[in-house]
């Protein structure tokens, strides 16, 4: 175990037996109320593991092709189109993009996944239609499918993926 990780622990060992010395009812209420939030928050950190695993499990090939090694134009496409129709929490999200680079996906690719699911809401349309308006949500999803173009082109022109014939 790192001997960050072991610190934390054991600090928070520590600081939960000094205020169970204070005042045992509060200690013991905050924590049924962590335990509630996690509880409340583990379906998502299940996703993001099935997710990692998901992605592990396919070929390094296969991820590397569908979203863009050899084809930076058709990996951006294939990534902001994934994007724009998934919808999952940022902190599942970012792990996961770490991956996709991890398995050779550019930097351009994984920007436009990342920036089209936190931007875009295909699945969110109804919701949206209902506060915004049919053409007040259009309006919202292309300008931020645009914003998203734009935004993963520019990474892609900073971090050399689109010359020398990367398109």
């Amino acid at each position: 175990m790192e001997y960050t990780l072991a610190g934390l622990y054991i600090v928070t060992v520590v600081l939960v037996v000094v205020s169970f010395a204070f005042d045992r009812e509060k200690t013991w209420a905050g924590i049924r109320g962590g335990a509630r939030k996690l509880g409340k928050i583990l379906p998502n950190y299940l996703k993001l593991l099935i997710l990692i695993a998901v992605a592990l499990f396919f070929a390094e090939g296969l991820i590397v092709t569908y979203l863009g090694a050899e084809n930076a134009f058709l990996g951006l496409l294939a990534g902001m189109l994934l994007g724009s129709v998934t919808m999952i929490p940022g902190f599942i999200a970012y792990p996961l993009a770490g991956v996709l680079v991890d398995r050779g996906v550019l930097y351009m690719v994984v920007a436009g996944f990342v920036t089209t699911l936190m931007m875009v809401g295909v699945l969110t349309y109804p919701l949206e239609r209902a506060y915004l308006g049919v053409r007040g949500t259009i309006i919202r999803n292309t300008v931020s499918l645009l914003v998203a173009a734009v935004i993963s082109v520019a990474i892609g022109l900073v971090y050399g993926e689109l010359t020398g014939g990367a398109l």
